[in-house]
């Protein structure tokens, strides 16, 4: 029977997410695709330095033993097949265990996404990001220049999310854009019995619902936060989505309006998923960070 995916969680990430090809793209964009395929090749034995995503993965592969493959990394680029070598010889020199990846030369990779039933997708380019989204898949641009330090916690993954526009609809945030906070709040406190619709990272937040039940007996655990600007009383319809899903966060922060890095240093996560360029902006100095280009906040843009 041929390799299936069935039941793993699936995370597809770009080279430039993985690694830290930003001076080799910058001779591609300077020059042209053959000089940045002739700097590649110059330094194919030169590992590449870790990018912002990185430590997630290298996380995230914990999970997998020889006797049960739980989690699928899977590099979906738009690199031409010969440049990813590079990446292949990079993530064995760091210790990764990669197998797969999708090489489609300057052309958009995210199409690959339904093949590989991908549970997240991490980028560097926006647009890819924005057309996976569009197509129902989590999706994020890794924030350039994300700090962070995974060793603090080796066996234990923490990730955490904003609520509106990530986790759940816009449809608040839609009408805290439009009416101001007040009509914000009314509208939660009214409507604190009714679910949220889900938002684009509510699939994601599931699979890592399963991947922490599966592991329970293993050395690797998960931790996840709900990290908002909400405040009371808007919070009580988020904690209620949340039990309507059946799905539990170990944390939960109503900030109401707070920055949200100096909080996000306490909880030291190994990622963090927002859709506000403020918040990302702030984040990226605490955590490796991903900008979720959904909602009304990037309807015009």
């Amino acid at each position: 029977m041929p390799y299936t995916l069935d039941g793993k969680l699936v995370v597809a990430v770009s080279s430039r997410a993985l690694f830290d090809f930003e001076e080799a793209n910058q001779v591609f964009e300077a020059q042209d695709e053959a000089a940045y395929m002739a700097y590649q090749m110059a330094r194919l034995d030169e590992p590449a330095h870790p990018g912002v995503a990185f430590p997630l993965i290298q996380k995230l592969l914990r999970f997998n033993s020889e006797e049960e493959q739980r989690v699928e990394v899977v590099i979906l680029s738009s690199n031409d097949p010969a440049s990813g070598l590079r990446v292949f010889r990079s993530a064995e020199k760091h210790g990764l265990h990669l197998e797969r990846g999708v090489f489609t030369r300057g052309r958009s990779p995210f199409g690959f996404l339904e093949a590989l039933h991908a549970n997240l997708f991490l980028s560097a380019h926006k647009e890819d990001v924005r057309s996976a989204l569009s197509m129902g898949f989590p999706a994020a641009q890794v924030y350039p220049g994300s700090q962070g330090n995974s060793l603090n916690h080796p066996d234990e993954i923490r990730i955490a999310f904003d609520g509106d526009a990530v986790l759940f609809s816009d449809e608040a945030e839609r009408v805290f854009q439009k009416e101001g906070l007040p009509a914000f709040q009314q509208h939660e406190h009214d409507k604190a019995l009714h679910p949220l619709p889900p938002g684009p990272f509510k699939t994601f937040l599931e699979a890592l619902h399963r991947l922490q039940k599966e592991t329970r007996q293993t050395s690797m655990r998960i931790r996840t936060a709900l990290v908002t600007a909400r405040s009371a009383p808007a919070h009580e319809r988020a904690i209620r989505t949340l039990m309507n899903w059946n799905i539990q966060v170990d944390e939960a922060m109503f900030l109401g309006g707070l920055e949200k890095g100096p909080f996000l240093a306490q909880f030291e996560p190994d990622f963090f998923f927002d859709d506000q360029v403020g918040h990302c902006q702030s984040a990226s100095q605490i955590a490796p960070t991903g900008l979720v280009v959904n909602g009304v906040v990037h309807d015009a843009r």
